[in-house]
């Protein structure tokens, strides 16, 4: 399998959510996620902060506008775009206002827009709290499906599945490059989009840090501080205002060569410290 994407060292640069009170989410990803700088382009809200950048338009909730992942030169950036053409993918051309020239955009059989070009210079934002945009997940009815499109024509690489007990692939965790995952799937047997997106946080101290900043705005902690299986990270999620759930993780295991593993699916598991149950 040729591992075009993952050779071209791709990682998820910023995702663009549609949201029936833009400004709002805005604000909330500005404070909360601390993405001090929100700019405007056109009707779409931009939140930027170190490593991690949001774009927020008008629309349903939980409805992803599209992600997109950067590329380390523009060599890979072609031979990801020639793959495409190759697997019949029709990459068209793409305009956003945080990627260079040469960006193009395809569409997963979900309908989710998927977009790869270069990142513009001179964008970073100094200092703030740990955390680059790492990962997105996203909900499907057809795993299969989503699967043979990212790892069989795209290019990615499959880390890890998670199988019901009949064998039915639960999860399946995707990487553009050597990370664990920066692209998973979800089973929903009644929708598709996205199930959440991910910050990298590096350590567990950085955790602390986010979960005293998440505390003294009051927002609750939907899930962990836990340690998942597959990826080995440490994690915690909260919600935003629209639904969209944000995990924040750490220690996400790095990724050579080595075959797929295969998990059994748990409903519940204990937490990290063992103190208590919650839904895995």
């Amino acid at each position: 399998m040729k591992l075009t994407t993952v050779e071209a060292g791709a990682y998820l640069h910023h995702i663009h959510l549609h949201s029936p009170d833009p400004d709002a989410l805005a604000q909330f990803y500005s404070d909360t996620m601390d993405m001090p700088v929100m700019e405007r382009d056109g009707d779409v809200i931009i939140c930027r902060g170190p490593r991690r950048r949001v774009l927020i338009s008008k629309g349903p909730a939980k409805k992803l506008a599209h992600a997109a992942f950067a590329c380390r030169d523009e060599t890979g950036l072609k031979r990801i775009r020639d793959r495409a053409v190759e697997e019949g993918l029709d990459p068209r051309t793409f305009s956003t206002p945080l990627l260079g020239p040469g960006a193009f955009v395809v569409r997963d059989p979900d309908g989710n827009q998927v977009v790869f070009g270069m990142a513009k210079g001179g964008d970073e934002i100094k200092g703030g709290i740990n955390g680059p945009i790492q990962h997105l997940t996203l909900a499907s009815q057809d795993i299969g499906a989503i699967e043979r499109f990212y790892a069989g024509m795209l290019g990615f690489a499959v880390s890890d599945r998670v199988l019901g007990d009949d064998g039915e692939v639960m999860t399946c965790f995707m990487r553009s490059n050597h990370e664990h995952h920066t692209l998973a799937c979800f089973l929903h047997r009644d929708r598709s989009g996205i199930d959440h997106h991910s910050y990298e946080a590096g350590d567990f101290t950085t955790i602390r840090d986010w979960c005293d900043r998440f505390a003294d705005r009051e927002i609750k902690l939907m899930w962990g501080p836990g340690r998942h299986a597959p990826g080995n990270n440490i994690f915690i999620f909260i919600v935003d205002p629209d639904g969209n759930w944000i995990e924040v993780s750490a220690e996400l295991e790095v990724v050579y060569d080595r075959p797929v593993r295969e998990w059994p699916h748990v409903e519940r598991t204990l937490n990290m410290w063992g103190d208590g149950l919650m839904r895995a």
